[in-house]
């Protein structure tokens, strides 16, 4: 039975850092991690892109494999969600740094992975370093399985700042302000929206994100809440009222670059480029805070680009999600406790928020304003703060469903609305809520 603790709203900035700095020495004495030999390798599975994780690598060669006795590698693929369910089968996973906690749940309930408290590492210094909900989203029936490692702002809208600023727009508070803004764009021949859904294995996330941030803005958290646990199913009014709402803007005739139905073929990376053209091809794209490590290099934030949080419905809303760290069966060794421990210490999270071409804001709250690599992510870190103190905060819901909806089902339904229009998504929820496991 899956053990996911709802969120305290109280929770604040425990949730963005840490009180106290982790174990830095990470001396690999094999202790709690079996007594295995040190095989000198450690293997980290990613779901981020290529390029972004180069940058990781080379923080990692620097501050953690310059001084260790194994050289730890993270290894970037579109098919991770996958290959994470496949290597620990197998036995092979050593690290995975997995972006749904429905997925953690899956994977321990298997016998699948190596609990924390096996490792030897200490829960409540985890939870004095992130926060207890947290370290709870990788809770299965009393033994914890993933180390955060970030976080990310997923309700903010990014347009191009210099164009919009020339045009005269102006950011919007409510969500008709905001459709209003797009009639605008339309009426002055250009193209609101920047849209797209592709992430190869993975296609369907970025539509996911939109029908959870319309969710907690119609619905609220309470339900929010009730739907990811499946208290009310998957085809309950007020998702589908969310799943319309996003409808109404996909399939506007003329709000989305492309049209809805290319989304699933649009590479969510490359999606937000056509604002930087002159004139701009598209005005407005919603996406987390990680999105301007897509932009293109020469672009400056705050002067080429800028974001607005997306506005509130009948309520406001904050949507969130990161990733939890979890060790494979295989990965019961000391040098990959050792490299977890040097992973989330605070100079390496620094340096890891401190790039742009990454773009993380690290759970560490020793990791202060200074080290971001600009001043959108040091406010977007605000944003969802001041989310979480008023209640309306919410952790990404498909990645809290069973995989098999949150990384499936929810996915392809939402690649199935886009292609096949407005009147098809009654059947799709039907579909989603067909395919969740038997309790």
């Amino acid at each position: 039975m899956r053990m996911l603790r709802l969120m305290a709203p109280a929770l604040v900035l425990v949730l963005i850092g840490a009180a106290c700095a982790a174990d830095e020495d990470g001396d690999g004495d094999g202790d709690g991690a079996g007594g295995a030999e040190n095989t000198g390798q450690v293997n980290i599975l990613s779901a981020g892109d290529p390029g972004e994780v180069e940058i990781y690598n080379g923080i990692i060669d620097e501050m953690i494999n310059a001084d260790a006795d194994y050289t730890a590698e993270i290894e970037a693929s579109g098919e991770a969600e996958q290959q994470s369910q496949i290597r620990a089968e197998a036995g092979t996973l050593d690290i995975f740094l997995a972006p749904q906690p429905g997925l953690v749940a899956d994977l321990a309930g298997a016998g699948q992975l190596t609990s924390l408290e096996d490792l030897g590492m200490d829960v409540g210094q985890l939870e004095e370093l992130f926060g207890e909900y947290f370290v709870s989203l990788g809770e299965v029936d009393g033994q914890h399985y993933g180390v955060p490692t970030n976080i990310n702002l997923k309700s903010m809208v990014w347009y191009p700042k210099d164009d919009f600023d020339a045009a005269g727009y102006t950011e919007p508070e409510t969500w008709d302000e905001m459709l209003a803004l797009s009639d605008q764009i339309v009426a002055d021949g250009g193209t609101p929206w920047c849209v797209g859904f592709q992430s190869e294995g993975s296609t369907g996330w970025p539509a996911t994100d939109w029908i959870e941030d319309i969710m907690l803005r119609t619905a609220g958290l309470d339900v929010y809440e009730q739907w990811y646990t499946h208290e009310i199913p998957f085809n309950d009014p007020a998702v589908l009222n969310a799943a319309q709402i996003f409808g109404d803007v996909m399939f506007h005739p003329d709000y989305v670059l492309g049209g809805a139905e290319n989304t699933p073929s649009l590479q969510f990376g490359e999606a937000p480029l056509p604002m930087f053209e002159d004139p701009p091809g598209c005005w407005l794209h919603r996406q987390a805070s990680f999105i301007n490590a897509f932009f293109p290099e020469d672009t400056e934030a705050g002067v080429d680009y800028d974001w607005f949080p997306l506005p509130p419905i009948d309520q406001e809303g904050t949507l969130f999600a990161g990733e939890l760290a979890v060790v494979g069966t295989g990965g019961n060794r000391p040098e990959v406790r050792d490299f977890l421990e040097r992973f989330m210490a605070e100079d390496v999270q620094c340096a890891l928020s401190g790039d742009p071409a990454s773009s993380r804001i690290s759970p560490n709250i020793n990791v202060g304003p200074d080290c971001y690599a600009n001043d959108i992510l040091a406010e977007s870190s605000t944003v969802l703060t001041d989310g979480l103190a008023a209640g309306t905060a919410g952790f990404d819901a498909s990645d809290l469903m069973p995989s098999a909806v949150g990384a499936g089902s929810f996915w392809t339904g939402m690649v199935d609305y886009m292609r096949n229009g407005p009147d098809s998504i009654e059947g799709i929820l039907d579909e989603i809520e067909s395919s969740w496991p038997a309790e």
